[in-house]
């Protein structure tokens, strides 16, 4: 079938719901509803769709659409549920399941007959944690449910009304305000104020007070042992804040500033930074309270990057908030990276136990940054580090584990390992063309070796999410691991294990670091980087390089518009 994608962004629901349909064979198009209907309604006279589809969608479709058209809407709580903030109260009343319901579109808010639901466990992460993982499961099977039920045309949607045989109970929940979030860090316990931060990871955070200045807080970790006066600051981490509870303390990564709070970078970034650029002479500095890479067992605190060990097998595991790697986070995951190496293993998993592995570097602190340019370069460096360290590493298997999405130099840091683990469900965006940007990371090394010269140059030049099933096919992934997000780590160990006791184990490794050494006599790694480079620092230094407007825009959370370099998601992503 034609399929038409309506969305408010070309978010990470709407590139797997647009990745898995085309695995389907559909021809699938996508339209952005950010500059009212009419592109919309052009959208639909132009293609003709047999079927709309709207994963993600802030505004209601054009009456004159979904009159004419049968359009799905796909709603992010279960059947009866009804509301803007569905995410928002599931975590909030601490329900233990809930579900993605496909609707069809009329004039009442989720209000229109059923085509598909599916229902999840809501673990005790954070919301956009849960839209990324469990949520979109149960969204792309719903979707490709509906949408087989809708081409065999004898399928009937089950009405929502109250007095139907097969009723559904009805629930509206408001919007979820910042009254319902606000945190009494006098009165509040820990776990209450660590589930109105996960409500509110994202977006739309927490809006509090922090030195005098209103923020917004974004995500939210228990610490064990670290303690002082409720709300008092009490120390920095890898450039989070721990902020103390009644009965406890939190980390928190990230921070906004509010609008009008005078901070010329109104965008999350890391926490400690945002303090550091509201404290006076007069404010102490706060201490950094460092931890090993190897935790105790018993310790409940908050690391971005940790290490651990089970027989041959090293786990070196990071998180970072958005899948965001900014200088100091490709540092300190290079120099975790060279202890794992010093550990006693012939098997390193290298990704996070679940949701993203990594996007690249950091454009929030790139754009925060005094000299946007230069720490563009200096961010780019240090990430090309940290993948070079790994496409050296020669004494034993490197395994990439990918529980979530990873895009641009986060999708060539994972190929620069030797095998690539994917759990079903990621998107994968291996090219940088919709930044403005040629890329690095030794992508024009890593990329061809293994989808060949035509394929590596149709993706880069495409610019088009691809599922993990096509990144299967063509190449790009070795295993995926078919388990919900819980369950992925224990599977890489298991998977791991097996790898590390492998009878041929130490052949392959030889013949790892044989190949290596013969690609080195090819064409050198140094010449790649070099070649990588020149072009990313005529982009970095030219003020007048898309690049500047496009990473702006996206930060700042603004319609690009005319400083997209390419428009599929504007009109069609054919």
């Amino acid at each position: 079938m034609d399929i038409l994608l309506v969305a408010s962004a070309f978010n990470s629901l709407t590139q797997r719901i647009y990745a898995e349909l085309s695995d389907q064979g559909h021809q699938v198009d996508v339209v952005l509803a950010t500059h009212g209907a009419d592109p919309v309604r052009a959208a639909v006279r132009e293609l003709r769709p047999d079927l709309v589809v709207a994963p993600m969608l802030r505004t209601a479709l054009p009456e004159d659409v979904w009159r004419e058209h049968t359009c799905l809407i796909v709603h992010p709580g279960p059947p009866g549920d009804r509301g803007p903030s569905s995410l928002d109260w599931a975590i909030a009343e601490r329900a233990p399941r809930w579900g993605v319901t496909v609707l069809q579109a009329e004039a009442a808010m989720d209000a229109g007959d059923i085509w598909a639901a599916e229902s999840f466990p809501v673990p005790p992460v954070g919301k956009s944690d849960l839209y990324r993982n469990e949520a979109s499961d149960a969204a792309a099977a719903a979707v490709l449910l509906a949408v087989r039920r809708y081409a065999d045309a004898s399928y009937k949607p089950r009405p929502q009304t109250d007095d139907s045989d097969d009723s559904v109970r009805i629930v509206w929940r408001d919007f979820y305000r910042q009254e319902r979030r606000r945190i009494d860090w006098e009165k509040d316990s820990t776990e209450r104020v660590l589930r109105m931060l996960r409500g509110a990871d994202s977006q739309p955070g927490v809006l509090d007070e922090l030195l005098g200045r209103e923020v917004f807080l974004h995500g939210g970790h228990p610490e064990d042992l670290l303690r002082g006066r409720p709300g008092e600051l009490l120390a920095t981490r890898a450039g989070a804040v721990c902020r103390a509870t009644r009965d406890g303390a939190v980390w928190i990564p990230e921070l906004r500033p509010r609008k009008n709070s005078g901070d010329r970078a109104p965008f999350k970034r890391p926490a400690a930074s945002v303090l550091a650029a509201f404290s006076g002479r007069d404010t102490p500095p706060l201490a950094e309270d460092t931890v090993p890479l190897e935790l105790p067992p018993r310790r409940r605190t908050w690391s971005d990057i940790r290490y651990r060990q089970r027989g041959d097998a090293g786990f070196l595991t990071f998180s970072f908030p958005g899948g965001a790697m900014s200088t100091d986070q490709c540092r300190r995951l290079l120099a975790a990276y060279r202890y794992a190496l010093a550990r006693p293993t012939s098997v390193l998993v290298l990704g996070s136990d679940r949701d993203f592995f990594s996007n690249g570097i950091h454009l929030n602190v790139i754009e925060a940054a005094a000299d946007p340019a230069q720490e563009s370069w200096t961010n780019l460096n240090a990430m090309d580090d940290l993948v070079e360290a790994v496409l050296r590493t020669t004494d034993r298997l490197v395994v990439a584990a990918l529980p979530g999405n990873a895009a641009a130099g986060g999708a060539m840091l994972a190929l620069a390992a030797d095998q690539v683990w994917c759990r079903t469900g990621t998107v994968l965006n291996p090219h940088y063309r919709r930044m403005g940007l040629y890329g690095s990371e030794y992508w024009t090394y890593t990329l061809p070796r293994r989808t060949g010269a035509e394929t590596a140059h149709r993706l880069t030049r495409d610019a088009l999410p691809i599922s993990a099933a096509t990144a299967e096919r063509i190449g790009l992934v070795d295993r995926l691991v078919p388990t919900g997000a819980a369950a992925f780590a224990a599977e890489v160990e298991r998977l791991a294990a097996a790898l590390a006791a492998a009878p041929d184990l130490r052949r392959r490794i030889a013949a790892k670091a044989a190949a290596r050494r013969s690609d080195e006599e090819v064409r050198p790694l140094a010449h790649h980087r070099r070649d990588e480079l020149a072009r990313m620092h005529a982009v970095f230094f030219d003020p007048q390089a898309l690049y500047h407007a496009l990473r702006s825009a996206f930060v700042r959370k603004k319609p690009a518009g005319s400083a997209r370099p390419l428009a599929p998601v504007t009109g069609t992503a054919r």
